[in-house]
C-alpha cells in the first residue's frame, strides 16, 4: 500500500502544544500506522527574505533519515494584510499564508489522478478541504486519514476520514528537547 503524507506546516505549528521535531514526528506516525510513507510533503508560507536558519531547516527537511525526515518541500510566500484591532481600533500589519491551501488541494488531486497513493494522510484542520477530500474518496476510491490534535480538526473533515491519528497522547515522543544555554 502506498501511503502519502501531506502537511500544512502552519496547521501543525499552530495546533501543537510546543516545539517538535519533524523527523521524530514522522517516525512516530509511521510507528502508529505500522508502515512507512511512500512520499511526504511539507507545505508552508515563508517570507521572501528567509533567514539562514529558515533555509537550513527547509534543507534539513529534504534530508533522508537518519539525518532528516525526507520530505518534499513546497514553499509559498507570506502576504501582509492590514488589520484593525477590534478592541483598540489601532491598525497593524499581519502576515498570513498565501497559496498553501490551493497547493494542498492541487497536490492531493494531482497525486490521486496519477495513482501515487492508496492512502492519504493529511495533517490539516480546515473544513474547507472537505469537497476535495470527498471527491478523491468517491472518484478515486482513496483512503483518507487525518493526523492532528484534538479540537483542531474540523468536524467537516472528520466525517470523511477513514481514520484519525490523534497526536495528543504521543507528543512527548516527538517533542523538541529544550537546549540548556
Amino acid at each position: 500500500m502506498k501511503i502519502t503524507w501531506i502537511v500544512d506546516a502552519g496547521y501543525l505549528l499552530r495546533s501543537s502544544p510546543g516545539s517538535f521535531d519533524y523527523l521524530l514526528l514522522k517516525n512516530q506516525i509511521e510507528s502508529m500506522m505500522g508502515t512507512s510513507f511512500f512520499e511526504s510533503y511539507y507545505l508552508n508560507s515563508t517570507p521572501s527574505n528567509r533567514s539562514d536558519a529558515q533555509e537550513g531547516f527547509n534543507t534539513w527537511l529534504k534530508n533522508a533519515p537518519p539525518f532528516g525526515p525526507k520530505m518534499h518541500v513546497q514553499l509559498y510566500r507570506l502576504k501582509t494584510v492590514r488589520c484593525k484591532c477590534p478592541d483598540c481600533s489601532e491598525w497593524f500589519d499581519r502576515n498570513v499564508q498565501q497559496g498553501v491551501d490551493v497547493g494542498i488541494v492541487t497536490l492531493l488531486m494531482k497525486l490521486a489522478v496519477q495513482d501515487q497513493y492508496d492512502r492519504l494522510l493529511l495533517s490539516i484542520g480546515d473544513g474547507e478541504y472537505q469537497e476535495a477530500i470527498s471527491f478523491v474518496k468517491r472518484e478515486f476510491q482513496k483512503e483518507i486519514w487525518l493526523c492532528g490534535y484534538e479540537g483542531t480538526i474540523s468536524p467537516d473533515l472528520q466525517c470523511y476520514a477513514d481514520n484519525i491519528l490523534w497526536l495528543d497522547d504521543h507528543y512527548s515522543k516527538f517533542q523538541k528537547e529544550e537546549r540548556e544555554e
